[in-house]
């Protein structure tokens, strides 16, 4: 694929149907890690469409982090420090 003096590029139809472009239609581009990812807004998108693409998210992050071995509760204290709210003696 190429991108053009006026730096446009074609979205393969596929992928269009994939994510529901179509004329008129928002996307942004997100850069993360050295990649850009090519994003539909959720302008006209079913509830059920936005449930399986957030449940997709979830499902490519799974098993990413790793807490050393910390339960959840020890990682939050970990990562937010210890709570003042609490009295503690």
């Amino acid at each position: 694929m190429r991108v053009t003096v006026k730096g446009q590029v074609t979205i393969p139809k596929p992928i269009r149907d994939h994510l529901g472009i179509g004329p008129g239609s928002e996307v942004e581009f997100v850069a993360s890690n050295g990649d850009v990812r090519l994003v539909a807004v959720d302008g006209d998108l079913s509830e059920e469409e936005k449930l399986r693409r957030f449940s997709d998210v979830l499902d490519q992050m799974e098993g990413t982090l790793d807490l050393g071995g910390m339960t959840s509760d020890q990682y939050m204290e970990w990562l937010r420090g210890p709570r003042e709210d609490l009295d503690v003696d």
